[in-house]
């Protein structure tokens, strides 16, 4: 817990004054005022966040958290948890999703394996921050302990504090593998919002209707059976949460203490940055919303975050893809800020009197 304590405490509001001179620069350049939208809003964000009026995010890294549920004993998946670990060896070998679309934005990925139901070898190149085989399944008992829901937060804050160290990052992405974890955030989600299962609860794999209201039944149950307290998120995440969503919870916070900003994924990502947000509210001043997921309850998660979404591309994958196609307009919105010319640059005096 100390580390994640210390972790919070050290996370700082961005620039104001930075902020401030962005907004005025891009009042100042020869367009007209809010003619670019939204990027206009991100690039002051992202100078207030950097700094600097001049943002470059040439080291962009996707981590995937991964981890399996024990949740998918109760049928809420179409495919089996050996599918997780094949697909971890995917990411390692760049033929994953993400793996195409991030080489696309100039990103690298990286893989945790926060609790995947497999041994892997010492010397795969990932990070092994493995806190269990996989949680219990929450229909019959908690998903984890406290104490193992802290450990997974933690490890994320380490898997930040590594690259800081190790490598210069400037801008951070968040992924998720592991088969049942769309139950598990749907059941995050519904803890905090105290809304009906059935209107945040999605197809997932692409189960049918029959699976769906088994699906929405297994959540329901296990909500009642365990209650989660929506005021502590460390209960919600160790009663019906993922290892690897606690690991994104970490990514989120300990970005935010290194001052770099993050960039969420979909359903399950956002799981992990709503639970990281609620235990440090500072945090949300660092965090990016890539996209609108086709999952119900993601909607529920950005309302609740304060966050619109970048994209609305009907993904449903998960892995960092949505990240991936979001960063090409972070990079955009930087240089909309540093490189468009104001009137004063190129030498107008009265924009609206000069004429030819």
């Amino acid at each position: 817990m100390h580390l994640l304590q210390t972790t919070i405490q050290s996370i700082r509001q961005p620039d104001a004054a930075i902020h401030q001179a962005a907004l005025q620069r891009l009042a100042d350049q020869a367009r007209p005022q809010g003619s670019l939208g939204v990027l206009e809003s991100l690039s002051a964000r992202l100078a207030a966040i950097a700094g600097s009026l001049d943002v470059r995010l040439q080291k962009k890294i996707i981590v995937t958290c991964a981890g399996d549920h024990g949740v998918v004993a109760e049928g809420v998946s179409l495919f089996p948890q050996e599918v997780t670990p094949l697909m971890v060896y995917n990411f390692v070998k760049g033929g994953a999703s993400v793996s195409v679309l991030a080489a696309h934005a100039g990103a690298e990925v990286r893989v945790a394996d926060l609790g995947v139901n497999c041994d892997f070898a010492p010397e795969l190149p990932i990070f092994h921050k493995k806190i269990g085989k996989g949680t219990a399944n929450f229909a019959r008992q908690p998903a984890m302990s406290r104490d193992d829901a802290i450990r997974s937060i933690e490890a994320g804050i380490e898997i930040v504090n590594q690259l800081v160290q190790q490598e210069s990052i400037n801008m951070l992405g968040t992924g998720d593998m592991g088969i049942g974890n769309t139950t598990a955030s749907s059941a995050v989600i519904a803890a905090f919002s105290g809304r009906a299962v059935r209107e945040l609860t999605g197809r997932g794999t692409g189960i049918d209707d029959a699976m769906l209201a088994h699906k929405i039944t297994v959540i329901e149950k296990a909500l009642a059976l365990h209650r989660p307290d929506p005021n502590d998120p460390l209960d919600i995440l160790a009663k019906v949460g993922g290892f690897e969503i606690g690991g994104l919870a970490g990514l989120v916070i300990g970005a935010a203490a290194h001052g770099i900003p993050v960039v969420c994924d979909g359903l399950i990502s956002t799981a992990g940055a709503l639970i990281g947000c609620e235990l440090a509210p500072m945090a949300k001043a660092y965090l990016f919303a890539s996209h609108n997921s086709v999952e119900t309850g993601h909607k529920y998660m950005l309302d609740r975050l304060g966050l619109a979404p970048l994209l609305d591309l009907q993904f449903r994958l998960g892995e960092g893809t949505g990240t991936a196609i979001a960063m090409h307009l972070l990079d955009a919105a930087t240089r909309v800020l540093a490189d468009i010319k104001t009137f004063a640059e190129v030498g107008i005096n009265n924009a609206q009197q000069e004429t030819c």
